[in-house]
């Protein structure tokens, strides 16, 4: 009930239902953007907000897009920051994550365990253990 899709397909929506693989782009709270990877089959609204990255190059490019980052780990530990430093906007929406601009790539190396929890900045469904992370990496969004 907490998803954008929960209303069904809408012109902003209508990326969730479509192909996986895709970018949905959105404008939350007037100011920042925030960016989801749709991840079910197509006619099925399934995404996942992408909150925080832990920075492995270009960090460089991301300093400059975020000048009061602290630190590497304040370049992208939000969904609004982690737009922003990757110059990621709405204009991505719908964008194909295999190709192109934004491309998605595995540079995972080793075994690491995945934790669970609640969802951050939710009402409904908020108990629901939804929000995945790599367990005592310190790029969270919120801990």
């Amino acid at each position: 009930l907490a998803s954008h899709s929960a209303a069904g397909i809408t012109d902003r929506t209508r990326v969730i239902f479509g192909p996986p693989g895709h970018a949905y782009v959105y404008l939350s709270y007037g100011m920042h953007e925030c960016l989801n990877f749709v991840t079910d089959r197509e006619g099925v609204a399934g995404c996942v907000l992408i909150r925080a990255l832990e920075p492995l190059r270009g960090i460089e490019i991301m300093r400059s897009r975020r000048p009061r980052a602290r630190n590497d780990r304040d370049l992208a530990n939000g969904p609004g920051k982690l737009t922003q430093a990757l110059a990621i906007t709405r204009e991505h929406y719908g964008a194909d994550l295999t190709k192109g601009p934004l491309l998605v790539e595995s540079h995972a190396s080793g075994r690491f365990d995945i934790a669970t929890s609640k969802r951050i900045g939710i009402s409904k469904c908020a108990d629901s253990p939804l929000r995945f992370t790599i367990s005592g990496n310190s790029f969270l969004s919120q801990v």
